[in-house]
């Protein structure tokens, strides 16, 4: 009996550990991230967070929603069930009190509210044109200028974007192939290859500042997108994602544009808005930026034609 009982702690153990494996780090530290602030609701309260009830969630939404989005609340009431699951917990996320709360507040806060924006065309041009104005060494222009190229020009994710290594990438005479080895909604690492055309305009291609950066920085295996050591010594450490809002941000300040509403998943947004514009369907664009359904590239597509298809463009007055 007793080899039995440890039989099953060791499965149950297994198990725990197959369900932490099958999610990427990110996306763990995004879970404990949200569920640090439901603890701290539970315990200001005198609530138990874990495990938690049906009840003690619904309070900790309608809490949550005095200032936050509708997908804020979603994402959280994810992280809450996810970490009880990690933990070898149940928690019924479809539980009445839980799914028609959410209704309710949707019906007081409308669905549709302000997100971050996308990086459209003129706020990337205005980005390029400032970093290469700037009165500083042309190896950390050229880094800053290929990470926002980059990024856009594939429809990256962050961690994506910074896991790009030297032997990622082949160059052909179209353009450049980017292998993702990982990224998050291809958790078994089958991988995908990203296919960026050279530009007409060598200021603003992805590609050409590419190759300039990998000739002035001398790379030749390991991360491309690297940090500075003191002066102009580039180190063999990898940029961290966080890299990219911190440059987006500090270049938009620098060309004048505000700069709150926007993130590091602006240049991914921007990517498939710019794309949706320009009249790529919904499923060239999921082929670059990897979504696995249909559902936001349709809001990317719908925002994006809201003044091309618009019915008063009929009316002349």
């Amino acid at each position: 009996m007793n080899e039995l009982t440890t039989d099953l702690k060791l499965l149950h153990e297994e198990t725990l550990n197959n369900l932490r494996s099958s999610k990427a780090n990110n996306t763990l530290r995004a879970y404990n991230s949200d569920f640090k602030d439901f603890r701290f609701f539970c315990s200001k309260h005198g609530l138990n967070s874990l495990p938690t009830e049906p009840k003690i969630v619904s309070l900790y939404l309608t809490h949550l929603s005095k200032q936050s989005k509708i997908s804020t609340l979603k994402r959280r009431l994810v992280s809450i069930s996810m970490v009880h699951k990690l933990k070898g917990h149940y928690l019924d996320t479809k539980h009445p009190i839980i799914v028609e709360n959410l209704m309710g507040i949707r019906r007081v806060k409308g669905s549709i509210q302000n997100g971050k924006k996308p990086l459209l065309i003129k706020y990337l041009k205005s980005i390029i044109n400032v970093i290469n104005e700037q009165e500083k060494e042309e190896i950390k222009k050229l880094r800053d200028k290929t990470i926002i190229l980059i990024g856009f020009g594939g429809g990256f994710r962050r961690t994506e974007l910074m896991s790009i290594d030297y032997e990622d990438l082949e160059f052909v005479p179209e353009g450049l192939k980017i292998t993702i080895k990982k990224s998050k909604t291809d958790q078994f690492g089958e991988g995908m290859i990203k296919g960026l055309p050279y530009f007409t305009n060598k200021i603003y291609c992805p590609v050409t500042n590419l190759k300039q950066w990998l000739e002035i920085s001398k790379i030749k295996s390991g991360p491309i997108f690297r940090r500075f050591s003191k002066g102009l010594s580039l180190s063999d450490k990898r940029l961290t994602d966080q890299s990219v809002v911190l440059l987006l941000k500090y270049y938009l300040r620098l060309a004048g544009i505000e700069n709150k509403n926007f993130s590091g998943h602006s240049l991914r947004s921007g990517f498939a808005t710019v794309a949706a514009e320009s009249g790529a369907d919904e499923r060239s664009i999921m082929a670059m930026t990897g979504h696995k359904t249909t559902q936001m590239v349709r809001r990317y597509i719908k925002e994006a034609n809201i003044f091309k298809y618009n019915a008063l463009n009929k009316i002349k007055i």
